[in-house]
């Protein structure tokens, strides 16, 4: 009776997001100008006269391109209590961020608009599509089991809470939804993840889980736990499963291990939401691309990749956008990010609606002699030679590699395999010629070796990535590996690892 209300209230939602789908600039247009009515009255509003601006070519041209560190002096005055800064309310959480470009955690400015109106009403949307996409599902008659991260002290004011994205939604959840989640909020805000999960798995194996949400790197160390403690099969402890909605990295290289380790007939929904808001939601099952959301607080610009970094770069808005196209994001959102560049790339596969791929990291690319490879490259390249050999990668990180000695110039990549190839030599051959069957510029760079040399993989034994995240006080949350680098500070620090 439950689970059949509340699939009815969620099919509510479905004409809204039918809307935006059909009238996406409008839509838009609408939420930008109702954004910088909010904020006309700032500290950031009056500076760039907001009242003044009639549309986005004023707001584009006015108000420039932000990042982090461009940023960073307001939200430190944020966090010391400051308030109508960034944004009229007050802000009373910041989101600890797990970027893999930077060793330095990011604290993110959360309002209350933000909480509510983007990551709580996105949250819906993924069960109000989920629901209209399996009618019989029977998601809401059991526990949603999700990984969530912790709290951390705020150094300058007590009164704001710190912590990863998901604490402070788990933190903040209204009482129906804590009711259908497993583990409880005292285990899901601990701080420490190894104590954290063996709390977990005691608290989780007695209970009804029907589906799971997490980074599917955590998600799979969880799950193997599981059937350790167990000694069965997950589809023998939760007999009701169904569904795995999973984001934060790309879910390819995990894929076939977890349709070994979960039911036949399982169901898998793809989210994008981080630290500055929720973005997209795999709308249909048959396609591998997300629906961008469009009234959930955040206005979107998209600035092509070959000018981030340049002394004059222009940005496109949706009515801009071509299919096909590598672009960095730039968000503006109920939280007081303006403009702001989240160091996530990304490709649209259609415009109407508009639908679209996430390509990496605009730090996240090997480019050692224009070979521009990225990771959307390597999650294809990386499919292509484990089908193959019949293998699977777990984890894997890149960088190039310049031997002044012999002068040569080549791609050295670990990788940590759930199921090792029989010969590596194949393996790697076959990589490399998928790499240069989705990439023209490596596959140019790559020709007769006359620029870049075959590329060198170095296996690492099981738990060599765990071990190096543990080293830097990133296990669990949000955390996860940087896929690719053009240097060679993170691939040195794994490589003492495995001579360790």
């Amino acid at each position: 009776m439950i689970n059949e209300l509340m699939s009815k209230v969620m099919s509510k939602r479905i004409p809204q997001i039918e809307n935006y789908m059909r009238h996406p600039i409008e839509v838009q247009d609408e939420l930008l100008k109702g954004l910088i009515d909010s904020a006309k009255n700032t500290i950031w509003g009056k500076f760039y006269d907001y009242k003044s601006i009639a549309n986005w070519q004023d707001f584009a041209q006015r108000v420039p391109i932000n990042d982090y560190n461009s940023l960073l002096p307001f939200f430190e005055r944020i966090r010391k209590g400051e308030d109508n800064v960034l944004w009229a309310s007050q802000i009373k959480w910041f989101s600890k961020s797990s970027g893999t470009t930077a060793t330095k955690s990011k604290f993110i400015p959360v309002s209350e608009e933000c909480l509510n109106d983007c990551h709580y009403k996105a949250g819906k949307d993924m069960l109000a599509m989920y629901c209209n996409n399996h009618p019989d599902t029977k998601v809401f008659s059991g526990m949603n089991l999700a990984l969530g991260g912790s709290r951390q002290e705020n150094e300058y004011n007590n009164d704001i809470f710190c912590g990863d994205v998901s604490a402070i939604l788990i933190d903040n959840l209204p009482f129906w939804a804590e009711m259908y989640r497993v583990p409880k909020k005292e285990i899901a805000l601990m701080p420490e993840w190894e104590s954290k999960l063996e709390k977990m798995i005691s608290s989780v194996i007695t209970s009804n889980v029907v589906s799971l949400s997490g980074v599917p790197s955590w998600m799979m160390v969880l799950l193997k736990k599981v059937e350790e403690r167990t000694g069965k099969p997950i589809g023998e402890v939760w007999h009701n499963i169904e569904v795995y909605f999973h984001g934060g990295v790309s879910f390819t290289p995990y894929r076939k291990q977890f349709e070994q380790m979960l039911p036949s007939g399982m169901n898998y929904m793809e989210t994008y939401n981080a630290s500055e808001g929720f973005f997209g939601l795999q709308d249909r099952s048959d396609l591998d691309s997300m629906l961008l959301l469009l009234d959930s607080g955040i206005y979107y610009e998209f600035l092509p990749v070959e000018q981030v970094g340049s002394s004059n770069p222009r940005a496109v808005n949706l009515s801009e956008v071509e299919v096909g196209k590598n672009y960095a994001i730039l968000i503006t959102t109920n939280a007081g990010l303006w403009r702001y560049m989240i160091g996530d790339t990304v490709m649209f596969t259609e415009k109407t609606p508009f639908r679209f791929k996430i390509t990496g990291r605009t730090k996240n690319f090997i480019n050692a002699c224009g070979e521009e490879v990225i990771v959307d490259n390597a999650i294809k390249a990386l499919e292509i030679a484990c089908n193959k050999t019949n293998s699977s990668v777990n984890e894997y990180t890149a960088a190039p590699l310049f031997d002044s000695t012999n002068n040569t110039t080549l791609h050295q990549w670990v990788m940590e395999f759930e199921k090792e190839p029989e010969d590596m030599e194949q393996f790697t051959d076959l990589f490399d010629k998928a790499l240069q069957s989705v990439n023209s510029d490596y596959e140019a760079k790559r020709y007769k070796d006359l620029v870049l040399q075959r590329p060198q993989i170095i296996k690492a034994k099981p738990n060599t990535f765990y071990s190096w995240l543990k080293s830097r006080g990133k296990l669990g949350g949000q955390h996860k590996v940087p896929r690719l680098s053009n240097d060679r500070e993170y691939i040195n620090e794994i490589l003492k690892i495995i001579e360790q």
